[in-house]
C-alpha cells in the first residue's frame, strides 16, 4: 500500500537526513514513528485507567504475596 504525504521541502529534508542518520529509509522512518506514536498514546490510557482504578483502591501486594497467590512459591 502507498501513502503520500504533503510536506514542505525543508520538512523533507531534515526527515531525509534524520533518516539517513537512523540508517533508514524515509519510508521506514515514517512508519516506525507513526506505529510508536500509536503505542504510546495506547500505553498512555492504559496507565491512566489503571491509575483511576488505583486511587478507588489503593491495595498494594509484595512479590512474595504475589508469588503466594498463583502458587509460585
Amino acid at each position: 500500500m502507498t501513502i503520500s504525504l504533503r510536506m514542505s521541502d525543508e520538512d523533507f529534508l531534515l526527515i531525509k537526513k534524520y533518516a539517513e542518520l537512523k540508517g533508514l529509509s524515509v519510508s521506514e522512518l515514517v512508519r516506525q514513528s507513526v506505529l510508536e506514536r500509536m503505542e504510546e498514546e495506547y500505553d498512555l490510557k492504559v496507565y491512566e485507567k489503571a491509575m483511576q482504578s488505583f486511587r478507588k483502591d489503593p491495595v498494594t501486594y509484595s512479590l512474595e504475596e504475589v508469588e503466594k497467590e498463583l502458587g509460585l512459591r
